[in-house]
């Protein structure tokens, strides 16, 4: 009777433990869903669930499955806070995976301090995230910095036969930054380039033909822009109807990943071919046989033959925290956050690492020309180029 007794009071003890091996891990997405910025926090909303249904399907992290919770966060810091205590108080969120605009990505990320749940952007670019002042130890970014972006595009501008540049981009944390790291590289490569006029519009704006006219009245021989997402659809029509890039020659760089495919197929004959731009991904690229059968599972999940290239920074957000699951054995975020400083993962990108000093990543973009390809009814970056970024990080 005492054994049976001992046996029956083990198994009750063990209930809670066994229900809590059940339990799925929640990760909390606050993204955009909605208007313009959709463009970019739609696809990688979903190559995110894309990763978290693929390793559910392999029984999970810990024997535990992944619950991903999406929110459209509006590309508004305020909203994108609401959302985030709403998905850690009344959800029960173990991890915060997201936020895209470099407004939203810095507020989550006090919202995650102050709760001490990892957060884990997978998009926004400012330096300001992971500067120091900002750093604590539960925030990672697996993003390109503005830094990286800046100099990046400043290489490929350098070697133009232009002095004379030009820049627009929103007057934001964003806009300012990798703007700033634009100008400042590019006159440290040629210190014969000269800055003849920068315009600032406000984030969201649709009417860029005062900027456009303003610019264009300075003479610039080149321009640098970071407008983004469904914001540089509307200005790249506005500046190819009274002749802009024309008046350029071309030389005009568009970061914020002006040259994705969501973006050249979304406006087709519109798209200002010829022009210079980034993406985080293209399913053109091809480059390792690893990519190639990412592009594979993405175009059969995403039912679509020309995949999206944001959907990688969804996957990839959610591949570093599975991994950093793992390598810590719980869904402590102390704990997890640990296993997340110098991580190396192996993504359909390449390896890449988030270093400990900065909690970044070396994640690297793609660069080239836009051109018009038979084989596709849309622009591509040909030669396609992964610039990668260790030299720009520090």
């Amino acid at each position: 009777m005492i054994r049976v007794l001992t046996l029956l009071m083990a198994m009750l003890l063990a209930l809670p433990f066994a229900a809590e091996a059940q339990k799925p891990i929640k990760v909390g997405m606050p993204m955009p869903l909605s208007g313009p910025p959709a463009l970019f926090g739609e696809p990688a909303s979903k190559g995110a669930q894309m990763y978290v249904d693929e390793i559910n399907a392999k029984g999970g992290v810990l024997g535990r499955k992944i619950e991903l919770l999406t929110r459209d966060s509006k590309a508004d810091a305020n909203e994108a806070v609401r959302v985030s205590r709403e998905l850690i108080l009344k959800e029960n969120v173990d991890f915060l995976v997201g936020t895209l605009t470099s407004a939203e990505g810095p507020a989550v990320s006090v919202v995650a301090k102050e709760n001490k749940i990892v957060f884990i952007a997978p998009i926004p670019k400012t330096d300001q995230l992971t500067a120091a002042d900002k750093l604590h130890p539960y925030v990672f970014r697996v993003a390109a910095n503005t830094t990286m972006e800046g100099r990046s595009a400043a290489e490929i501008v350098a070697k133009w036969p232009v002095t004379k540049v030009a820049t627009i981009a929103f007057d934001y944390a964003y806009g300012q930054d990798v703007t700033k790291a634009f100008v400042g590289h590019i006159k440290k490569l040629k210190p014969s380039v000269e800055i003849v006029d920068q315009q600032w519009p406000k984030l969201g704006e649709q009417d860029y033909n005062p900027f456009i006219n303003a610019q264009m009245a300075k003479k610039p021989e080149a321009v640098f822009s970071s407008i983004w997402g469904g914001f540089f659809v509307t200005y790249s029509k506005q500046a190819k109807a009274v002749g802009m890039f024309d008046a350029l020659k071309y030389h005009f760089i568009g970061v914020g990943e002006a040259a994705t495919p969501e973006t050249t197929k979304s406006m087709g004959a519109d798209y200002p071919v010829g022009i210079w731009g980034n993406s985080y991904d293209a399913f053109y690229w091809g480059e390792t046989a690893a990519h190639k059968d990412y592009t594979a599972r993405l175009s059969k999940y995403l039912k679509d033959e020309y995949p999206s290239s944001w959907a990688i920074q969804g996957y990839i957000g959610m591949q570093f925290l599975a991994e950093a699951i793992k390598k810590a054995g719980s869904v402590d975020s102390d704990k997890v956050a640990k296993a997340l400083l110098g991580l190396t993962v192996e993504t359909p990108v390449g390896p890449l690492t988030i270093r400990e000093k900065d909690h970044q990543a070396n994640r690297g973009q793609l660069y080239g020309k836009t051109v018009k390809d038979p084989k596709y009814p849309f622009a591509i970056m040909k030669p396609v180029t992964y610039v990668d970024p260790s030299k720009f990080m520090d």
